[in-house]
């Protein structure tokens, strides 16, 4: 008696059950998780006790923005630092100063009674210039 072997012809689709069951789930944990993302400006907050940053030979002056407790804004750039200037000249002074020396570190100096709106406005537009890390300059802590 000859063993017949039945020749099978090979299948070569791919299964896609299990990924559309992972895409699914997918999905469902997105969908889940989605309205508790809360929009905001990230900040690098600093310690009130922080070390100062340590100067190199290669890094630039910062650009320090001001806001005063009236809202107007101040940049240590330009021709004369202690000018008032709006939120548009401010962000465009940003703007172009990044775009020469995309390293320069951002910093912010508000007075202690100044809103928070006006901080949150001031960071807003520095992120709209460029800047993708912005400081907060405090003053040392009296007795350390």
């Amino acid at each position: 008696m000859e063993y017949q072997r039945k020749k099978r012809r090979l299948n070569s689709d791919i299964n896609v059950v299990p990924y559309i069951d992972v895409m699914l789930v997918l999905l469902i944990i997105f969908m889940a998780t989605a309205p508790l993302v809360v929009q905001g400006v990230k900040v690098d907050l600093p310690q009130a006790n922080a070390k100062p940053i340590a100067n190199t030979e290669d890094s630039s002056i910062p650009l320090i923005a001001s806001v005063k407790a009236d809202g107007t804004y101040y940049l240590t750039v330009g021709d004369n630092p202690e000018e008032e200037l709006s939120q548009q000249a401010l962000t465009d002074l940003v703007r172009a100063h990044l775009i020469l020396k995309p390293e320069t570190a951002v910093m912010i100096k508000g007075a202690r009674s100044v809103d928070y709106d006006h901080v949150l406005q001031l960071m807003v537009s520095l992120n709209n210039a460029g800047a993708t890390s912005v400081g907060l300059m405090t003053d040392p802590v009296e007795g350390n």
